[in-house]
């Protein structure tokens, strides 16, 4: 694929009740551009993330548009996407497919998400939506823990991971995001800790759980030949893949996207050096080690006891700090593990950095169907040339 990400921008992620999300997005797009080295008026078309504005401000229809409005990319072609948590992966791959067709030049992908306001319920009841309602009816209380909780039992019954393996990933993802200046949790803990925390719905702790929260991310995208012009090569775009599930699905989803998105790059699993994935509570990231393919069935608790998956192990697993620690705007979850994934590959993490990194895998799902995410996106990057 010949697209290259030469800029990237991100915010800090939290809970900013007061900070509205075309703030944060303008920032991220600003950040990007300036990093880029590339002027608004030089962009050809932004792509727009986001999945709950229409539940959280009541924002809809035009979402793209008076979120980038005070930006740099004001005024420029834009359209929105919305593909659950996996929102602004979902605008990275288009704008990843308008550059690689030939029709746009340079484009823009961001993601943003607005969680936190005065009234406290709304981001409950938006994350609710994210299953199938006239099935179902819209979920109450905790609908995604209460989802995870059920895979990490199942995942336990078939593997034999402790909840002290779920603690460790937690502990883990929490010192690296002690590491990151824009984590939403940086405040380490041991395992110990973890497991004497709060219990939301078992096995899973409140340290175990990702933190709803606000933030934005974005990139910027263009063509290898283009790139090299401007004298800024970048971080190369070797696969995107996206997924989707139905009602009568296997659950296969991630292992599907995943596998996709390995044949498009010519690579396999072994090849990967640093990933990101979709660590929403702590057990998802050994079942998709596993779905992925980064460890055999049963064997993701055994690369986190032996270290393998820290920074400085075999295959470094969300140095970001992940979702548990970065946090999840849902909406700019996926443009935020980019993010991190180009700056690993650009040698410029800081106390974080993957030494030698040349091969960045990021994993991002959303929504749920049944037994599955409805949504998954899959994107493989490699180091500069």
């Amino acid at each position: 694929m010949d697209v290259e990400i030469i800029g990237t921008g991100i915010t800090g992620f939290g809970m900013f009740v007061d900070t509205r999300m075309r703030e944060l997005a303008a920032r991220a797009v600003d950040q990007a551009l300036e990093d880029a080295g590339v002027s608004g008026d030089e962009v050809d078309l932004v792509v727009f993330g986001n999945a709950a504005a229409g539940l959280i401000t009541g924002q809809e229809m035009i979402r793209a548009h008076t979120a980038l409005g005070g930006s740099g990319v004001a005024g420029r072609p834009m359209v929105s996407v919305e593909n659950a948590c996996a929102s602004s992966s979902s605008a990275v791959h288009l704008a990843a497919m308008a550059v690689a067709s030939g029709a746009y030049r340079t484009v823009v992908a961001v993601g943003a998400e607005k969680m936190t306001s005065q009234d406290r319920t709304l981001a409950g009841r938006a994350l609710g939506s994210a299953v199938d309602v006239e099935e179902v009816g819209a979920a109450e209380g905790p609908v995604f823990m209460n989802i995870y909780a059920a895979e990490a039992r199942g995942y336990q019954e078939r593997s034999g991971a402790s909840d002290r393996d779920f603690a460790m990933i937690a502990a883990k993802n929490l010192r690296n995001g002690s590491l990151n200046p824009i984590a939403q949790n940086r405040t380490p803990l041991s395992a110990d800790e973890v497991l004497a925390a709060r219990t939301i719905v078992a096995p899973l702790t409140r340290p175990m759980c990702s933190s709803i929260g606000d933030g934005a991310a974005a990139c910027v995208l263009t063509s290898a030949a283009l790139a090299r012009k401007r004298g800024r090569p970048g971080v190369r775009l070797l696969a995107t893949s996206v997924g989707a599930s139905t009602a009568v699905d296997t659950g296969d989803i991630v292992s599907r996207t995943a596998a996709a998105a390995f044949e498009q790059a010519g690579l396999g699993p072994g090849d990967v050096d640093v990933c990101e994935l979709h660590d929403a509570a702590a057990p998802a990231e050994l079942i998709i080690m596993e779905e992925i393919g980064l460890a055999a069935p049963g064997e993701g608790a055994k690369l986190v006891r032996e270290g393998d998956t820290a920074i400085g192990g075999r295959i470094p697993v969300n140095p970001s700090g992940g979702l548990l620690a970065r946090g999840h705007p849902i909406g700019a979850t996926g443009a935020a593990q980019i993010v991190e994934l180009a700056d690993q590959l650009r040698g410029r993490a800081g106390a974080r950095q993957v030494e030698s990194a040349r091969v960045g895998l990021s994993e991002n799902a959303g929504g749920w169907l049944v037994n599955s995410p409805a949504a998954c996106v899959v994107t493989i990057l490699g180091a500069p040339a």
